[in-house]
């Protein structure tokens, strides 16, 4: 069974995409069959023109594409970081797995120095408005810089200019720069993005039956659960990847507990939720903690006031 599997060209999506083709070369084994995944790669109009992307999200026009080459037949399924995608559903595809999570935390990078060490004043740099938040909240002296760029461009500012940068812990692992985390970041300190550290799986609904029971098989229940809470609650909000929202679930037996934070951009003011319930209630609990947070003002706090 040969398939294709479409990602960008970037380090990072590379990495995780032949990560997910070993695994699916695994799932083919146990089940076996063997399985040939050669990676597509597809370059986006935001690859190739840094300028395209101007009052745009980044994410979305790179998602867009993947799922138009897919659509367009020029591969087979699409591995997506979940935390990218749209919370809106895609005419004619499918999310057919979540595969188990990686670390959901955010990471400090710096010479050495944790967050609480410091100096006062020091740079910190980060492309994420929750981020910058969450770091003035806990450390309000701090200089927070705006930070883009690739991985390796983030790191490599860190004593060119900025004391530090803040990063996906989940993206360090799939590259193998897990060692560049001075500090995982406790997640009540820096709650994470929705979905942040998961993979979304997705093919067109007329996919064949035999690559879908294939994919499927790399689902993981708990980390699907959880993902869907969390991204219930940035829906409901109706927040974008600009706005200072984060949202954390874990799952023990059969409880999902949600805690969901919207920030102000000074991290002065913050407003939490923290709900549970069943795992099958998963998008209800992540609806309710939001309209919860909605009624206690969060739309002022994301702007939208």
């Amino acid at each position: 069974m040969s398939v294709r599997l479409g990602t960008r060209g970037s380090a990072l999506a590379t990495a995780q995409s032949g990560q997910l083709a070993d695994a699916v070369v695994r799932a083919g084994l146990a089940r076996g069959t063997r399985v040939d995944v050669e990676l597509v790669k597809v370059t986006t109009k935001g690859d190739v023109d840094r300028g395209s992307l101007v009052g745009l999200s980044q994410t979305g026009v790179f998602v867009t594409a993947l799922r138009e080459a897919l659509l367009a037949g020029e591969c087979d399924f699409l591995v997506h970081s979940l935390k990218d995608v749209p919370t809106a559903s895609f005419p004619g595809l499918e999310v057919v797995a979540i595969p188990r999570r990686e670390d959901p935390r955010d990471a400090l990078c710096t010479a050495g120095a944790l967050l609480d060490e410091l100096p006062r004043g020091a740079r910190i740099g980060t492309g994420s408005p929750r981020r910058a938040a969450q770091l003035l909240a806990r450390r309000p002296d701090l200089d927070v810089q705006p930070l883009r760029g690739n991985v390796d461009t983030r790191l490599g500012r860190v004593g060119d200019g900025l004391d530090g940068v803040v990063l996906a812990a989940a993206g360090l692992n799939r590259l193998g720069r897990g060692a560049d985390a001075t500090q995982p970041l406790d997640v009540d300190v820096m709650v994470p993005a929705p979905a942040q550290g998961a993979l979304a799986i997705e093919i067109r609904d007329d996919a064949p039956a035999d690559l879908r029971a294939l994919l499927a098989a790399l689902d993981d229940a708990p980390t699907r659960a959880a993902v869907t809470a969390e991204r219930a609650a940035l829906a409901t909000l109706e927040a974008g990847c600009a706005a200072p929202v984060a949202a954390y679930a874990t799952v023990a037996g059969e409880t999902l507990s949600l805690h969901t934070r919207v920030i102000g951009p000074d991290g002065r003011l913050a407003l939490n939720e923290r709900n549970h319930g069943h795992v099958s209630e998963a998008e209800a609990i992540g609806r309710a903690s939001a309209h919860s947070l909605l009624g206690r003002g969060a739309a002022r706090l994301m702007g939208r006031a």
